[in-house]
């Protein structure tokens, strides 16, 4: 029994729909938003451009690029997992190729569109169970207006369930053909190979196609798809790690601040309120020992000072008068 590759994998993503213009414009021709009109008719591959070296990003790129006989310019890639980076390299990557027409074209008005079709092996927007984001330069206020040039389609393939859908049938093939073939898959979705462009697509992926050495460079792409996901984790880990110290600290630094503050507000004014207190004690004990010097009577001294009897002799009993 024939074992299949992941279509996902460097190797035989590129061979697939890098070396086989006809797989590839049926690819874009179902994926892309484009109109009965605009469908592609011929495809011509383009070498890649070459982009700054991303480390974190390094091999876990596959990429396409194909002009059709309009001009047009298609790139397409794979990510295994999604990063920022990632986005910010899609972005530069099909305005490079914008901006590189201008080496032909010499007028403006001449560039042709550019698209970027991304599928992302990884769930990368969590507030949405869509999974085709499409995005274009439109006007905020009426989005029926746009500015040709730019289009980006982002695919999160583990979003994608297989439909029945007749009038998309071609599009839910390639989803299928991209998601539901693993490694060592065995048993191939049977509406695959009823179909003659996913048909052919499936038989380059038979392990007994490749030879010993590009099943060991396949092996090698998995294994650092492994080791820099677990880089880019851990430099996750360590910034969650450090945010969380950081926040810890500051938070401790301001209840202590806080605490400190209260603590000499609650500590003031009880010195304040015992300052009071001993002060007026003071004052009437003052006031007792006038009162019997000038020869109050004990009743008169407690009708000035309200205190009590017992109060008035311990004042006076504590005092030499």
């Amino acid at each position: 029994m024939a074992r299949y590759l992941d279509p996902k994998n460097d190797l035989t993503f590129k061979r697939i729909f890098g070396e086989h213009e006809h797989l590839c414009k049926s690819l874009l021709n179902n994926m892309l938003p484009l109109e009965p009109s605009q469908q592609i008719v011929t495809l011509q591959y383009q070498q890649s451009e070459m982009v700054p070296e991303i480390p974190a990003l390094k091999d876990s790129i596959v990429d396409v690029h194909c002009i059709d006989n309009t001009g047009r310019q298609f790139i397409v890639e794979m990510q295994m997992y999604w990063t920022d980076s990632f986005r910010s390299r899609v972005l530069f990557n099909a305005s490079k190729a914008y901006i590189k027409q201008l080496d032909s074209a010499k007028e403006y008005k001449f560039l042709q569109p550019v698209y970027a079709l991304s599928f992302v092996n990884e769930i990368f927007d969590r507030d949405t169970s869509d999974y085709y984001h499409d995005y274009k330069i439109v006007n905020i206020a009426n989005r029926n207006k746009q500015l040709e040039g730019l289009e980006f389609v982002f695919i999160e393939l583990p979003k994608f369930r297989p439909g029945n859908r007749a009038e998309k049938k071609l599009y839910d093939l390639w989803l299928t053909f991209l998601t539901q073939i693993k490694e060592g898959t065995e048993v191939i979705p049977p509406e695959l190979l009823e179909e003659e462009v996913t048909k052919e697509a499936v038989q380059y992926l038979e392990s007994n196609s490749y030879t010993r050495g590009q099943l060991d460079a396949y092996d090698r792409y998995w294994d650092s798809i492994r080791t820099e996901r677990m880089y880019y984790l851990d430099a996750s880990d360590k910034g969650l790690r450090e945010g969380l110290e950081k926040g810890l600290k500051r938070g401790l630094e301001r209840g202590l601040e806080k605490g400190l503050k209260k603590g000499l507000e609650k500590g003031l004014e009880k010195g304040r309120a015992e300052g009071r207190a001993e002060g007026k004690a003071e004052g009437l004990r003052n006031v007792v020992i006038s009162g019997k010097r000038n020869g109050l009577s004990l009743e008169q001294i407690q009708a000035i000072t309200s205190l009590s009897k017992e109060k008035i002799a311990e004042i006076l009993t504590s005092t030499d008068v």
